[in-house]
């Protein structure tokens, strides 16, 4: 039987993700079987997760998914000893109008697999407060169960003795404290951290955070807080179909942003996946029958990108003839021109009018349902597509036919409507589920 527990926070940037790689890594030192997942939208977290446990990590969304897509996804952890699902933003944070199976929160993965909440509360600037905000977060929702806290950056052992005995008089329990520690921060760049498969020294950084948390907080008091967890393995609960049966698929480092699960669910469905890496000037595999580009860092390598002349012709010749669909990224590489933030204009493939430009800075982020007006590959017209957009960049023109109605979690039109023109669409969100 598997033991599972949430890792959620009042807020991002308190330090979730390094705790969850510590205690993935360290509970693997001591030969557990661990198994991670990301609640949320977050296409990044899961690769290092991956690189913690040596298991592939995959995204669960309540805004996004229903009840049996998320059993389905972590069904993989019955034969786990530990099953640790990292939270998104704060506990409660997710939108306004509920989606397939909730709001995205992260409360609602922990209500609906029975897993209590470990919290991690960065007391900085505070003492007794952080009490009252533990407190706050285990009384907010009944359903949702807080087990105790790590606290994280505490500055001084007094500062510790303040904050431990104000959550022991509010009937808290603490697993440990944990002083600054420079050497296990994350880099991170404006899409947040930088991706674990850029980063040469990622075992390394694991590592001194599992020794740093083991060191500081109570590994088995935090084990015995989780909830026994005996799943039945689930049907495929996934409504994702594979865009053709063979892929051609951008895969590099300014092609990166794939969830995981949208990769297993194609493969399951019998397709085939050929990588290819612009990057390198690679052109898609000419036996494919449809190419992806997926979304990542193009503004990063706009200029590679524009002087690869293999790459471009090749994808151009390719889409003559069969669907090209890009995602965020990939959709504005499908495009005709992309301006990085120096202001240098770069031409891109040109197989869609659309223009950008992160000279002109503007964040995009949140849920998005789409209704296809035309066809993409896998989804018919009017499909109901679930997805989640997370961008800087600006639009400057989208003269082409829109690929569908774009809604956001209020309900709101948007004027990201993704485009169509022959065989090439592209759209600002990255697809998460269709509808049933």
């Amino acid at each position: 039987m598997a033991a599972g527990l949430v890792i959620s926070a009042p807020a991002s940037g308190v330090g979730k993700t390094t705790l969850t790689l510590a205690l993935a890594r360290a509970w693997r030192n001591r030969g557990l079987n661990v198994q991670c997942f990301k609640s949320g939208p977050d296409y990044i977290d899961p690769a290092f997760h991956a690189a913690a446990t040596g298991r592939a990590s995959v995204n669960v969304d309540s805004w996004a998914m229903d009840g049996a897509a998320i059993m389905h996804l972590v069904s993989r952890g019955a034969d786990a000893d530990v099953v640790l699902a990292e939270g998104s933003m704060g506990l409660f944070d997710g939108v306004a109008a509920r989606g397939v199976s909730g709001s995205g929160a992260t409360a609602d993965i922990a209500q609906m697999l029975g897993w209590p909440v470990v919290l991690v509360i960065d007391p900085s600037g505070q003492a007794q407060t952080a009490a009252a905000i533990a407190a706050g977060l285990r009384d907010y929702r009944a359903g949702v169960r807080v087990a105790g806290v790590v606290l994280n950056r505490v500055a001084s052992p007094r500062h510790e003795d303040l904050v431990r005995r104000a959550l022991s008089d509010a009937g808290i329990a603490v697993f440990g404290a944990l002083p600054r520690h420079a050497e296990i921060s994350l880099p991170k760049r404006h899409l947040g951290l930088v991706q674990a498969e850029e980063q040469a020294e990622i075992g390394k950084l694991i590592d001194e955070a599992a020794r740093f948390v083991a060191e500081h907080v109570d590994l088995d008091a935090v084990l015995r807080s989780a909830a026994g967890w005996s799943p039945q393995p689930a049907a495929n609960g996934l409504n994702v179909a594979p865009p053709g049966q063979r892929i051609a698929l951008a895969r590099d480092a300014a092609f990166s942003f794939v969830y995981p699960h949208m990769l297993e669910a194609w493969r399951a469905a019998g397709a085939e996946i050929l990588p290819f890496s612009p990057l390198a000037d690679e052109a898609p595999d000419a036996s494919a029958d449809v190419c992806w580009l997926p979304g990542g860092y193009p503004e990063l390598h706009a200029g590679k990108i524009a002087a690869h002349a293999r790459f471009r012709s090749g994808l151009r010749g390719f889409a003559d003839t069969r669907p090209v669909h890009g995602e965020c990224g990939g959709y504005m590489v499908l495009g005709a021109a992309l301006t990085d933030a120096d202001g240098v204009r770069h031409e891109m493939a040109g197989l869609l009018g659309l223009e950008t430009s992160f000279a002109k800075r503007r964040m995009h982020l949140g849920y998005r349902l789409a209704e296809l007006a035309a066809p993409m590959p896998g989804h018919r017209v009017g499909a109901r597509l679930r997805g989640h957009e997370f961008h800087y960049s600006t639009i400057l023109a989208q003269p082409d036919t829109p690929l569908a109605v774009v809604h956001d979690a209020t309900g709101a039109v948007i004027a990201e409507t993704g485009s169509r023109r022959g065989h090439a669409t592209g759209t600002f969100f990255h697809l998460i589920a269709e509808d049933r």
